[in-house]
């Protein structure tokens, strides 16, 4: 077959990758052709458009490493993140509602005792981080990991500072006791733009959109026997909850960030100066 033309092309297309054994590679490669060459015949780009889009993608590529994922970033705020997350991860009675993993997890957290400060020495409002891990039929889930991360008061993760991996900080990991509980210290995290000096950047500004994410702290919850959950809790009142760059924000999932004042927190400890408090129980799907 040869001499192709714009009513042709997507047929000879679909016909040649057709041929994959793999059923499910088959699917998702006519897939692709058939919206791809739709999109193509909707917006009729002109060739320099089309060069730009892969001068995008490529500049995309070139500014992901280590520390930073454009890719997934692009994904984020095109709403694919959540659309993938919502065909897979349905909550169900009694369990927590998930959310965006986000670009900055950290494989391999310290793992550290309760009640751990996980932000030694950074400055910022103290915060008592209570919770509980359970079954959707309340019993408690013992020995659960948790991996927490969030960023400092001024919006940044220590990723963006050169940390992470090498120097963690307000990340960590923690696992429930007997009754399923848990409970850490950190600093009150603060709304915070995405990374928007890349390719990212440069499409919401075109699109007229803002960067910004209201305030949260990041968890990930494993226990055997049940389905990995990755969420966010945020901050009630957050100015950006109704806008957030990520389309990550459910009602379930704010909680108030109770101030208190100096004296005894929830964990018997001391504390000098005025503090808040975050409490939140997490219940696991089973597989």
């Amino acid at each position: 077959m040869r001499n192709f033309d714009e009513q042709t092309i997507t047929d000879a297309v679909l016909e040649r990758v057709g041929h994959a054994e793999n059923p499910r590679i088959r699917q998702i490669s006519e897939a692709v052709v058939r919206h791809l060459h739709a999109m193509v015949r909707e917006i009729r780009p002109t060739q320099a458009e089309w060069e730009f889009a892969i001068d995008f993608l490529t500049r995309t590529g070139k500014m992901c490493d280590d520390k930073r994922q454009e890719f997934i970033l692009l994904s984020d705020t095109l709403g694919v993140s959540m659309l993938v997350d919502a065909i897979n991860h349905g909550s169900g009675p009694g369990a927590t509602e998930s959310t965006v993993l986000g670009p900055f997890y950290v494989e391999g957290p310290p793992e550290l005792e309760a009640g751990a400060d996980i932000s030694p020495g950074m400055e910022g409002e103290p915060l008592i981080v209570t919770g509980t891990v359970a079954a959707p039929d309340g019993r408690p889930l013992a020995d659960a990991i948790v991996d927490v991360w969030h960023s400092d008061d001024d919006g940044h993760y220590d990723v963006q500072k050169g940390g992470g991996a090498d120097a963690p900080a307000m990340r960590a990991r923690f696992r429930t006791d007997s009754a399923g509980r848990f409970h850490f210290w950190t600093i009150k995290p603060a709304a915070y733009p995405i990374p928007d000096d890349g390719t990212v950047g440069d499409m919401l500004k075109a699109q007229g959109r803002h960067p910004w994410r209201p305030a949260h702290v990041h968890f990930m919850i494993e226990a055997p026997g049940f389905r990995k959950l990755v969420t966010h809790v945020f901050v009630a009142g957050d100015p950006y909850l109704d806008s957030d760059a990520v389309f990550g924000v459910k009602d379930s999932l704010i909680r108030e960030f109770m101030p208190h004042p100096a004296g005894q927190a929830p964990d018997g400890r001391q504390v000098d100066r005025g503090y808040s408090h975050l409490h939140y129980d997490f219940g696991l799907k089973p597989l």
